[in-house]
């Protein structure tokens, strides 16, 4: 029997209410998030897994159909491809590539869909980490694959892993979005992001997962394991269902080495270093370089690419293996099919490329370049070497494989993640054994040189210092609105002739203002209008947040 009265009749669920209880579900979603080791992450984890997994493939695809419209070749084999074709087309491909680039930057310019006249990569994701709380814009990232794809498609001197990268990271920080994650937790989910596409580019999983770690997070955080080695694990998965089993390129059986062979590795770590900072310095300081000089003479920065295209074009007719992404004439390095004047020739026409194809703000990458000058110089070595010890049955494939993971892990600052990488697709113990001396080594050297890697070099031009940790980056990120006390309008006019800072002053300069004036307080004022006061600051205020962020960092990165 009904009890509800006749005249009183069941309210309806109102759209007020409605939305309180969407909002209720999200609050318990946003909480299970909260907590690094729910299950809940690991869930979104596989999520992002499966995004970031495509993108890297659609990438790949994408590359592919441009470079079959602009060279005729869709497969890995593009050197060969292009050494048959006439030199105007091999010019003509990458110039007009680079029209289409510049359009693609003016619009980004124009709009504000970039942050820069420039595609994003790896460092951008490595800054949202540590300075934008795990958060990227979707705009900047899709714009950027567009320009990746059309640049190496187009026969561009670059890699496409750093593309894929950025671009998982971008799905990774979108998807996760309405999620409402706190910083720890979006941090993860970029580092999944990075990880499934490293993972799905080279067949990869557990390099996939190493390079998160040591590149993008910076730490091996307990929580952070699981999540990450579910991205890379789907990343792999589906380059397996799309690729198969095979690697990113072939590489050659690694026979045993002998003792001769492992002592050989301390000088070709050394000769490593030496192409590793060569490298690093020409594709970070080359390109401000040309940037410096494209504005003394009114010349916009988008409008490089198509200078930057005919050179690379030019470069192609005479030299066809340094067109594109390269991984034909790595794995022609691998198998010893080059002999030591074309090595030593291919080794300097790559690195020039590479630096001029950056510099005139194409999109693309360092890691498969890093990967081409490697193996070339191993291959370089091992045929040096066998002319002074003897043939070996290891032949120049040993030192190729092991040249190539030690200027790679040198020029990304992440030698366990290369290691691993050279492991998965040798499936030599020997070898990566080798390749642990030669790339510490390499590494060590690189980074006394050059102060960081070619990332953290990256991240500096807007004066973020990665490579001291979390430490000094904290004092550039918290800002003096975030940890003043409201002032009322009496207390502010009291207030008004003593020395103050501004509302978005960093916490680093608002300490650095105290100790200048040895004062334990300051007011703080807006930039805008009369700049009225609007707070107050204390010195014990501001040691105090610095304190907790960082005790917050240290949970995050050691719990």
């Amino acid at each position: 029997m009904d009890d509800t009265p006749a005249d009183k009749p069941v309210k309806p669920v109102t759209g007020a209410r409605q939305r309180g209880v969407v909002e209720r579900l999200f609050d318990l979603i946003r909480t299970a998030f909260a907590d690094g080791r729910s299950i809940a992450l690991w869930v979104a984890a596989l999520g992002v897994g499966i995004a970031a997994g495509y993108g890297a493939l659609g990438l790949r695809w994408a590359i592919s159909g441009v470079q079959f419209m602009a060279f005729g070749e869709a497969e890995e084999a593009l050197a060969s491809a292009v050494a048959n074709l006439p030199a105007t087309t091999i010019i003509l491909a990458p110039v007009l590539g680079g029209c289409i680039v510049s359009g693609l930057l003016w619009l980004g310019q124009r709009y504000g869909w970039l942050n820069e006249t420039r595609a994003e990569g790896v460092a951008d994701v490595m800054e949202a980490r540590a300075v934008r709380a795990g958060k990227m814009k979707a705009m900047p990232g899709f714009l950027s694959a567009l320009i990746a794809v059309v640049s190496l498609g187009s026969g561009a001197s670059a890699g496409r892993e750093g593309p894929a990268v950025h671009f998982g990271a971008t799905l990774a920080s979108l998807i996760t979005r309405p999620l409402g994650l706190p910083p720890r937790a979006a941090r993860i989910m970029l580092a999944c992001g990075a990880a499934a596409a490293v993972s799905a580019s080279f067949n990869a999983p557990v390099a996939g997962a190493l390079f998160a770690f040591e590149v993008i997070l910076g730490h091996y955080a307990l929580r952070s394991i699981g999540p990450v080695a579910v991205s890379s694990v789907i990343g792999a998965i589906l380059s397996r269902i799309h690729f198969g089993a095979q690697p990113a390129f072939p590489v050659p059986d690694i026979d045993p080495a002998r003792l001769v062979d492992y002592a050989a590795m301390v000088p070709l770590g050394v000769a490593a270093a030496g192409v590793a900072i060569a490298f690093v310095m020409a594709v970070t300081t080359v390109p401000r370089l040309v940037s410096d000089r494209a504005r003394s003479i009114k010349l916009p920065l988008w409008a490089l690419p198509p200078v930057g295209g005919l050179i690379v074009g030019s470069m192609g007719v005479v030299a066809p293996q340094v067109i594109g992404v390269g991984y034909e004439a790595t794995a022609t390095a691998l198998a010893g099919g080059y002999a030591i004047a074309t090595l030593g020739a291919l080794l300097i026409l790559k690195l020039i490329a590479t630096t001029v194809t950056l510099a005139a703000r194409f999109g693309g990458g360092v890691f498969s370049p890093s990967l081409y000058l490697g193996a070339l110089l191993g291959a370089l070595f091992g045929q040096v070497a066998m002319m002074v010890f003897g043939p070996t049955d290891t032949g120049a494939a040993f030192y190729a494989v092991v040249g190539m993971g030690a200027v790679s892990g040198a020029v990304l600052g992440a030698p366990l993640s290369t290691t691993l990488i050279v492991f998965e697709l040798t499936a030599s113990y020997e070898a990566s054994i080798a390749l642990l001396v030669a790339v510490s080594l390499a590494t060590v050297i690189t980074q006394a040189i050059t102060k960081g890697s070619v990332f953290h070099r990256q991240v500096e031009r807007h004066g973020y210092d990665l490579t001291k940790g979390d430490a000094r980056v904290i004092l550039q990120t918290i800002r003096a609105r975030e940890v003043m006390t409201p002032l009322n309008a009496e207390e502010s006019q009291a207030e008004m002739d003593a020395p103050g800072v501004y509302e978005d002053d960093y916490l680093g300069r608002v300490l650095g203002f105290f100790s200048a004036e040895r004062i334990d307080g300051a007011p703080v004022r807006s930039r805008s209008g009369d700049q009225p006061i609007t707070g107050y600051i204390t010195k014990a205020d501001a040691h105090a947040a610095y304190a907790a962020a960082l005790q917050a960092r240290h949970e995050e990165e050691h719990g």
